[in-house]
């Protein structure tokens, strides 16, 4: 398949589906099915030619009709027709035809390939690209191969083609365990089992997906319902690999390999062998030695190493290491350095620039000691740094040397120390990344991973002194920021001193305003390694450094650090990147920043001692002046006529502005855990009301799944200050938000005191936003906990209030929460009214994200009224809703409910996916009674399809947790598992 298209649009050909031809957009006619068979034997000859006879017996089978030939002969000419300026594609070659054309022009071609190239990455270990390059394959199918043709070659080349799908399909989810994937692939792997169910493969991998998600039960159930299918339908066990793999989970058994060795010396390159070094010259051998206890990333000093030692062609190598003080820059440049030393047989030099000290090494001085190092005698040496430098060079010329420039304190300093010719090369280290530096090829180090800091504590302090206590030594090199050079300190600190424990200096580093004085042993010390980068900063540099350090959160964002350091938006980037250059700061993604743990520690001591305590007051309060009115803008654009906002202390301008709602969403989840941070911050600091406000602006993130545990966590910070500070306003809104936060997380007592108490307080404060919510929140409460007249009490209050404050939106949710309820008292007709009225407002106000819950109740409803293809339709449109507005809770329950509707239309396959699916969505979401609720609902589904003991195990799971909630639903599900006895397994 090696011939180019002619001019114009090429034609691509499709047989993984029906059989086709485009050029470019255009389909091309291909005439009766027979003439598309015939296409289709010559495409998937792959380019070699089919005699006559073969095609005939493809097309017709042992009998072809009497003209058969000449009717072959017909389609190939009207093939080469349609073709058109394409049609030498089609060769009549040898009595027979063969279709030559380019190897990406047929859909089954760059399936292969790809499926080739998948195969590969994994080998290489690279499984994330695998992944991507299976999907891309399987993404060619179209349908069913060869789709309406006959004959006995298309047949079989479908039920290739079909089972090759599979094995992909295969691959794809072994690929997905891989990556860790678990479950999320359940339910596919459901849905596959429940439609070949006799494919060993895809049972053991459906089961290895279950136990790795925590579901042992359902594992061994899904070899219970294979092992008796099998016995039933072919009177044979499971194969030895399936019944290993049962074997394995019945045991709890864990296989973890990750082993890390050390790299070889490195072999000397050719161009190493023929440079000998000429008689008579000295030979530099400065390295200083190499730290017996390195541990490390083994890759990235392979990875250096070998981009020193590839110095041919015309650039010597440059390589610059920046990092945190601290981090192992010296320690993993000299260990490259050894590890090359091999490849440069004329000698390595070594010089400390002391770049963080407040006398950094002259260039004109290290060129001297480097020259006399390299044979030169002192009266040969030059008085002027540009003859200096030019004598270095050429003392280099010709000689493979390597040059280690350790602490150097920015490019300027190093430039006269590089050496000017190929074959030579250079190692840098430093705390500023040295962007100016041509032709460098700039490393970032990074601090260690969690198990290389334990591995290097346990090596300093001794096996013997942590065995007992591998939690504890994950404490300390925590607590050191899992910095090497804290980790050493403390390991050293621990060494010392026999009668500690692990946990003893694990207490100790535990406070946090300690921990920096606890970080020093002898002349180590953290706080000193800092001090001298920080002591290097400009005024402005400086102050930047200590205020952003006042945040709580994980990282800030530019405008974030904009508003506290009240600077426009470029002066603040050119700061934070100046700081970043120093490596006091990282940043983590554009436009975003974080400081190192330890770093952030020093950084506040320095608050604490360089900026009055009403300066850092005030930093903080501008930090969450500019959350609120950010989020209080995300919360506006999402719900146009809603007065919410109207009830906040927002300050105009005083934050970011959208134009369109997913960027608007994009910010809300980034910042999620720095907004609630600040939360936290604000409510130890007393600004209370702004706090609580923060949280009625941010409140999608108490639903969303992701944020619901810290949004809750926050939130009950703002009501104890609010409590002890007295302040009714901000209590009765932190409590009604509160309210809706236990109530998704199925925590219903707790949310019906807190909504019960802001009822009282607004009592007393008259709040209009807490006057309409807190009684909506009382009344879904008692929908859920089935106490209805209760519950319409409440919602009635609620609409009252909302159209007081005349707040459309706010009488939709309510009207959307009153026909859950109507469904659940029996009133099924009111309950699909009252849904389409809050379906009308949220669309004539054009609120799509909101209106979801509104389509979510319909469905609901039309569930019991019918016909359920109309609630279908309804769930997915709000599921498509839900996904889009990473609504984690609504999509989850949305999901249930759709396997729901799948049951009661008798389709349990596609029941048993969309429960699988609510599963893996609401992981650690919605609370056990949902849970409880999904695992029936998935039970009755796998019964549906033959799964009997793993739907047991799902009802068994659903039963413990009503008996421990002691929810009524525990009676219908030990009438389940009464009706449906565990089937006898044949010995095998």
């Amino acid at each position: 398949m090696e011939q180019e298209p002619a001019c114009g649009p090429r034609v691509r050909f499709t047989v993984l589906g029906p059989v086709r031809a485009w050029r470019g957009d255009q389909a091309l006619p291909l005439g009766s099915p027979q003439q598309r068979a015939l296409l289709a034997a010559l495409l998937l000859h792959g380019g070699r030619t089919a005699t006559a006879p073969e095609l005939l017996d493809a097309l017709w089978g042992e009998e072809p009709p009497h003209a058969a030939l000449a009717g072959m002969r017909t389609y190939a000419s009207r093939l080469r027709k349609a073709l058109g300026p394409d049609a030498d594609y089609l060769v009549s070659e040898s009595g027979g035809y063969a279709m030559r054309i380019p190897d990406d022009a047929l859909d089954l071609t760059l399936a292969e390939g790809w499926s080739a190239a998948a195969e590969k990455a994994r080998n290489s270990g690279d499984f994330s690209g695998a992944r991507d390059l299976i999907s891309d394959a399987l993404a060619l199918w179209a349908g069913e191969p060869l789709a309406g043709l006959a004959g006995p070659f298309a047949d079989m080349q479908r039920t290739r083609l079909t089972e090759w799908r599979l094995q992909l399909l295969e691959t794809r989810l072994d690929l997905d365990l891989e990556l860790g994937h678990h479950a999320k692939a359940i339910s596919e792997l459901t849905s596959l089992t429940a439609m070949h169910p006799l494919r060993e493969r895809l049972r053991g991998l459906l089961m290895l997906a279950l136990y790795r998600s925590g579901r042992q039960g359902e594992a061994l159930a899904v070899y219970a319902d294979v092992h008796r299918l099998l016995a039933d339908e072919l009177g044979v066990d499971p194969s030895a690999e399936l019944s290993e793999l049962q074997h394995r989970i019945l045991h709890g058994e864990v296989s973890l390999t990750g082993l890390d060795g050390s790299p070889e010396p490195s072999t000397p390159s050719p161009a190493a062998i023929r440079s000998p070094r000429p008689p008579g010259t000295v030979r530099p051998a400065q390295l200083p030695a190499a730290i017996a206890d390195y541990t490390g990333s083994e890759r990235l000093i392979e990875e250096l190493t070998q981009r020193l030692s590839t110095t041919e062609g015309n650039v010597m190598a440059v390589s610059a290491v920046a990092g945190i003080g601290g981090v192992g820059k010296t320690t993993l440049a000299v260990r490259i350095a050894h590890a090359a030393r091999g490849q440069f047989p004329d000698g390595q030099l070594y010089f400390d620039l002391r770049g963080t000290g407040t006398q950094p090494a002259d260039p004109h001085y290290v060129l001297g000691e480097f020259l006399q190092a390299l044979g030169v005698p002192s009266s040969g040496i030059p008085d002027a740094l540009e003859s200096r430098a030019a004598l270095y060079r050429s003392a280099l010329d010709g000689r493979r040397v390597l040059v280690l420039l350790d602490n150097a304190r920015d490019a300027h300093q190093v430039r006269p120390l590089l050496p000017g010719t190929q074959g030579s090369a250079t190692l840098i280290t430093s705390r500023t990344r040295m962007v100016d530096l041509s032709a460098a090829h700039l490393v970032d180090l990074d601090i260690m991973s969690p198990e290389h800091a334990k591995q290097l504590f346990i090596r300093i302090v001794g096996e013997e002194r942590v065995s007992e206590e591998q939690d504890a030594v994950l404490a300390v090199v925590a607590a050191c920021g899992f910095l090497p050079l804290a980790i050493r300190i403390a390991a050293a600190r621990l060494a010392a001193r026999r009668s500690w424990s692990v946990a003893t200096l694990a207490s100790k580093l535990a406070n946090e305003r300690r921990r920096l004085d606890e970080l020093q042993a002898g002349d180590l010390a953290v706080k000193a390694t800092f001090e001298l980068g920080y002591s290097q900063l400009v005024p402005a540099q400086a102050r930047a450094f200590r205020l952003l350090s006042l945040a709580d959160g994980p990282d800030f964002s530019l405008a974030a650090a904009a508003a506290v350091l009240e600077l426009p938006v470029q002066d603040a980037e050119d700061l934070l990147e100046s700081l970043v250059d120093t490596s006091l700061l990282d940043s983590a993604a554009p436009g975003r920043y974080r400081y190192h743990d330890l770093v952030r520690l020093y950084a506040r001591a320095c608050a604490g001692r360089d900026e009055a305590p009403s300066d850092r007051h005030a930093a903080l309060s501008r930090l969450l002046v500019f959350y609120l009115a950010t989020a209080a803008g995300v919360y506006a654009i999402d719900r146009p006529g809603d007065t919410t906002v109207g009830h906040l202390e927002v300050a105009d301008g005083a934050g970011l502005t959208f134009t369109e709602y997913r960027s608007a969403l994009n910010w809300l989840h980034a910042e999620a855990e720095c907004l609630l941070a600040c939360v936290e911050q604000a409510a130890v600091a007393g600004l209370l009301g702004r706090a609580a406000d923060l949280l009625v602006a941010a409140t999608d993130l108490a639903e969303s799944g992701v944020s619901s545990a810290r949004f809750e966590s926050a939130a009950t910070a703002v009501r104890d200050a609010a409590v002890r500070a007295g302040d009714k306003r901000a209590e009765a809104r932190v409590r009604t938000v509160l309210s809706r936060v236990l109530t998704v997380a199925g925590q219903f007592a707790g949310a019906e005191e807190e909504a019960r108490e802001a009822m009282l307080l607004c009592r007393e404060v008259n709040d209009p936003w807490t006057a309409g919510n807190a009684p909506c929140a009382r009344g879904i409460i008692a929908c859920i906990e089935g106490r209805y007249a209760d519950g319409e009490d409440y919602l009635c209050q609620a609409i009252g209030s909302f159209r007081a404050d005349d707040n459309q939106p706010g009488v939709a949710v309510v009207l959307g929460n009153l026909s859950r309820l109507h469904l659940l008292a029996g009133r099924t007709e009111s309950a699909v009214q009252l849904a389409q009225e809050a379906i009308e407002i949220y669309d004539r106000l054009g609120l799509t994200a909101r209106g979801a819950n509104a389509r979510y109740a319909l469905g609901l409803a039309l569930t019991q009224a019918g016909p359920l293809s109309e609630a279908l339709g309804l769930f997915h449109e709000a599921l498509d809703v839900f996904r889009n507005t990473r609504q984690l809770f609504w999509e989850g329950m949305t999901l249930f409910r759709i396997a729901e509707v799948h049951l009661a239309d008798g389709e349990p396959r596609n029941a048993a996916v969309a429960a699988e699916q609510s599963l893996a969505v609401m992981q650690g979401i919605g609370g056990e009674w949902r849970r409880g609720n999904v695992l029936t609902v998935l039970g009755r589904a796998l019964d549906g399809i033959g799964q009997l003991d793993r739907a047991r195990v799902c009802w068994r799971e659903a039963l413990s947790l009503y008996e421990e909630l002691g929810s009524a639903e525990a009676g219908d599900v030990r009438t389940l598992l009464d009706e449906h006895p565990r089937t006898a397994i044949r010995a095998g």
